[in-house]
């Protein structure tokens, strides 16, 4: 009777690994540039994502003193004076995808809608964006583009700058899942 409670249980942690797939290389980049003026963008290459399969839950985590940007005063300029990544060092998402289900997954993309909190800069606001997804191998591929504004969550960007950046700030995600072991 041991052996047989000790098979199941080995049994149901091994089905139970195969429901996740994560990455700690997801690459989330965003773009505020307006034209005729430097490009405001930058690029984060550790973004944090876990996907439960047997119930399409997401959540994703990434430091934002990980954005990259190509000018070093843009990037001490954002952490610094806007997004205040001393106080708020991470952008946190939390929710689900709409009608998943991994056996709808191939290697077409399919659409989805992704609803759930995202929390930046302190603030927490419920969105609703469409992601595409595929299965590749034994990856899911999970990509996106939505915007949002900077004032949504209380980011003030000052009068001297403010033509300079875009009102609206386009977020493109770009994440490679792989089965959690």
């Amino acid at each position: 009777m041991k052996y047989l409670l000790l098979i199941l249980t080995v049994c149901a942690s091994i089905n139970l690994s195969a429901q996740k797939y994560f990455t700690k290389t997801g690459t989330t980049d965003f773009k505020a540039s307006v034209e005729a003026f430097e490009p405001v963008e930058a690029t984060n290459k550790s973004t944090t994502v876990i996907l439960d399969t047997t119930n399409g839950n997401i959540a994703g985590l990434l430091f934002v003193k990980a954005f990259h940007f190509e000018i070093a005063l843009m990037q001490e300029h954002f952490n610094e004076n806007y997004i205040d990544s001393d106080k708020f060092p991470k952008a946190k998402f939390k929710g689900s995808i709409n009608g998943f289900s991994i056996d709808k997954l191939s290697e077409t993309s399919r659409t989805f809608i992704l609803t759930g909190s995202l929390e930046v800069h302190g603030k927490s606001k419920p969105i609703e964006i469409e992601v595409s997804l595929c299965k590749k191998d034994s990856k899911i591929l999970l990509t996106s583009m939505f915007s949002v504004k900077p004032e949504d969550y209380g980011i003030k960007i000052p009068s001297i700058v403010r033509e300079k950046i875009a009102k609206t700030i386009n977020i493109t995600l770009d994440y490679e899942l792989v089965e959690k072991k």
